[in-house]
């Protein structure tokens, strides 16, 4: 038996070391003709078709899709079809690019996206994949795929950054960038034009709630008529966490009784159990008379709040605040945290931040840090808004719902 020759079993597969970085290794199957599994450095693997066919001066390789989205069996039923179509003298290869030739970008996606994308993403990623391709994408959608350039990619790239930023731009691009890659592997392209465009310099934002600003930015709050986008904003402001978490927030997530909120798939898909202050869950249970599943809830198509930005300009230009993002809510609690004496890596676990995952395993910790670290932030977010006049909790003030 040659060196990588096997038997394509789930468990010889599975079994398959990685390569070391920049490398690839090659497996062929002892029971089909040509049929090989490739093993990339990160751990990708793909099956191939790989023969020789006559009057051709290079062997031909033909993809046929990653495991184990593609399992052994239908990989050699696929490989059975290209030796077929060998042995009646046809390039299967070159069948191929002819067949996908005249797909355009717009044709491409969709089918991207119900066969990759979808059994993949999570639908928050798919979500914002599609919102990417119908607003800064769209120009190209008629192209066909193959004749897509890297002029045309670097020219796109710029369009979007001269009408919204480069960091928008370089996120179009890496979403297109990513659809590419997969139409290579899949063999409808030989190479992805867009993942040599060099990206724009992004500078990291550092916008918050300065402690002069909070209490204009409060009393707006207070004064906001839209008692739903005005509780949905301080939590926001007062638990740190991401705009879609707090709008898709259930009260099966939470508990009065701990005080906790239990998020089940937050953006970096690690649970999450954010402590919440005394002001929160004295805003909570006055919001339980609202009733139903959500905590946010509305008439639309979610069940839930789903776009706070009029409502977010409205108290932005109440405050007189300029340059202020939602966002920006998120950074104020660590801000405010950090302003607390309270360390980098309890910061990170009370934010539900991924980094510095290394050095949460290793902190020995005898409590729980985050619940001090909230109360910290928060409470000096309260004390600049003028809405904690001491250590003792006092419920937040607001108008009656309408």
């Amino acid at each position: 038996m040659a060196k990588n020759e096997i038997n394509f079993t789930k468990a010889n597969i599975d079994g398959l070391q990685t390569p070391g970085k920049g490398q690839r290794e090659t497996y062929y199957d002892t029971k089909t003709e040509g049929l090989q599994i490739r093993v990339s450095s990160s751990g990708v693997k793909t099956f191939c078709v790989f023969r020789w066919l006559k009057g051709e001066t290079k062997p031909e390789r033909v993809t046929l899709g990653r495991y184990p989205s593609m399992s052994i069996e239908q990989a050699r039923k696929g490989a059975a079809e290209v030796n077929a179509y060998i042995a009646k003298g046809i390039n299967p290869m070159e069948k191929k690019r002819q067949e996908r030739a005249e797909m355009s970008l717009a044709e491409y996606w969709k089918e991207y996206m119900d066969k990759y994308s979808t059994p993949r993403k999570k639908p928050r990623t798919i979500q914002e994949d599609e919102k990417t391709y119908r607003n800064y994408l769209a120009p190209l959608a008629t192209r066909k795929l193959s004749k897509i350039t890297k002029q045309d990619c670097q020219k796109l790239h710029h369009e979007i950054a001269s009408k919204t930023s480069g960091a928008t731009a370089n996120r179009a691009i890496a979403v297109l960038s990513s659809a590419l890659g997969v139409a290579c592997d899949w063999g409808y392209l030989n190479d992805n034009p867009a993942k040599s465009v060099k990206k724009f310099k992004e500078k990291a934002r550092d916008r918050y709630i300065e402690s002069d600003e909070m209490l204009p930015f409060w009393q707006a709050l207070l004064d906001e008529p839209n008692r739903d986008f005005a509780d949905f904003f301080m939590v926001c402001l007062l638990t740190g966490q991401r705009r879609t978490d707090v709008l898709s927030m259930r009260w099966e997530q939470i508990s009065m009784t701990r005080k906790e909120w239990r998020i089940p798939d937050p953006k970096n898909g690690e649970p999450l159990t954010v402590p919440l202050i005394g002001e929160v869950v004295s805003l909570l249970q006055d919001r339980q008379a609202t009733g139903g599943d959500w905590v946010f809830p509305s008439h639309g198509k979610t069940g839930h709040l789903a776009e706070p930005k009029t409502a977010w300009k409205r108290i932005i230009n109440r405050a007189g605040i300029a340059d202020l993002r939602l966002h920006d809510l998120r950074r104020t609690l660590g801000s405010n945290m950090a302003e607390q004496g309270v360390n980098t890596i309890t910061t990170a676990r009370a934010m539900g931040h991924k980094t510095l995952s290394m050095a949460l395993r290793y902190q020995q910790l005898g409590t729980d840090p985050r619940r001090a670290a909230i109360e910290a932030g928060a409470g000096a977010i309260l004390t600049n808004a003028g809405a904690r006049e001491s250590a003792e909790i006092i419920p937040i003030k607001k108008q009656a719902r309408g």
